[in-house]
């Protein structure tokens, strides 16, 4: 009885021990799958955190700085699963995280380069190649000067159907998603998508019905914009530009004048800018400039696609300086608008 009651025991320990065994095991596994797959790394203020990768950066390095935003559960566990899962590079890239993440999620995004898109931004603010060039390098991993060379080069630009002076036609203004990694001739070839998806049926339609091409009506729209910041003024001077195109007159714009003397900030064209000789002194030169003078965005060039029917040929600033035009179909009318607004330039001794 008692031989048998002490192997009933042993079994009792064996089964015991043999569960806590199975237990610590299930733990421990149970532990490294959470590490691996839920959470190991928690974000201290329970937001998702970007980092850019550089291409000489090491996986170390992004762990420091993730360090400043991250908690790690374990680095223990980082360390096994990194090497189980024979992380050793990661790609360059721009990459967000989410509050809480795995360690697989971590590695393959970074041995795959699973990217998170940037927003690159631009708008009619924009006036020359070195401008779009540096706002796009300020967004993505790429030299300005890659981006300068391509749009300055006519040879490259033929294949979009542009040249190195329309070139800026191709960036509609508009915020797109890109990877920050994109390649300089990626970047133009998503760029012609873009525009090709802009420029649609209906649009192109309408600029033929206006005797224009898409990029002539991007030049036209560029001058629109610049002459003004109300957007509500845009179609009449679109219609008034326009009718002085189909007459054969000088556009006479005053901000190519501004353009031409490559002071950009010029508040005041006087008689001797006027003479200026460049193509884009349109006081000089009939017809439009040979590129545009700003990056004419949607709003622009629909003005110019829909502008309405009137008669004006004139308009000058409001003496008010609200910004608005006051518009004439005859010069007498005009010149009596242009007079009030010179004295208000000279009494606010605008030069």
């Amino acid at each position: 009885m008692a031989t048998l009651w002490l192997k009933y025991k042993r079994l009792w320990i064996a089964l015991i021990v043999a569960s806590v065994i199975l237990l610590f095991l299930g733990a421990v596994l149970f532990y490294q799958y959470y590490r691996l797959e839920v959470c190991n790394f928690s974000s201290n203020d329970g937001e998702s955190h970007g980092y850019y990768l550089y291409p000489d950066m090491s996986v170390d390095s992004l762990i420091v700085l993730m360090q400043a935003d991250y908690t790690i559960g374990s680095e223990r566990s980082w360390r096994t699963h990194r090497r189980y899962l024979h992380l050793k590079k990661a790609e360059p890239g721009y990459y967000r995280f989410p509050a809480r993440l795995g360690d697989k999620h971590l590695i393959r995004r970074l041995q795959f380069g699973m990217q998170t898109p940037v927003h690159i931004t631009f708008n009619r603010s924009i006036r020359t190649n070195e401008q779009l060039a540096g706002q796009l390098a300020k967004y993505l991993m790429l030299d300005s000067l890659d981006i300068l060379s391509r749009l300055s080069d006519s040879h490259y630009m033929a294949r979009y159907g542009l040249n190195d002076q329309t070139s800026r036609c191709l960036f509609i203004p508009n915020t797109y998603e890109v990877y920050w990694t994109i390649k300089p001739d990626e970047l133009f070839e998503r760029m012609q998508r873009e525009y090709k998806h802009f420029w649609n049926n209906e649009r192109r339609h309408k600029a033929d019905s206006i005797g224009l091409t898409p990029v002539e009506v991007s030049i036209l729209a560029s001058i629109v914009q610049s002459e003004t910041r109300r957007a509500s003024d845009y179609p009449n001077i679109a219609s008034l530009y326009l009718n002085r195109l189909h007459k054969g007159m000088a556009l006479q714009a005053c901000p190519t004048v501004i353009y031409a003397t490559g002071d950009l900030k010029l508040r005041r064209v006087l008689k001797r800018h006027l003479k200026i000789d460049s193509p884009y002194n349109t006081y000089v030169n009939r017809g439009l400039p040979p590129g545009p003078i700003r990056c004419a965005d949607q709003a622009g060039i629909d003005a110019v696609l829909n502008a309405p029917k009137t008669n004006y040929l004139y308009m000058c600033a409001n003496p008010d300086f609200s910004g608005t035009h006051i518009f004439s179909s005859t010069y007498g009318n005009h010149a009596s608008a242009a007079r009030q607004y010179q004295r208000e330039l000279d009494n606010r001794e605008i030069r």
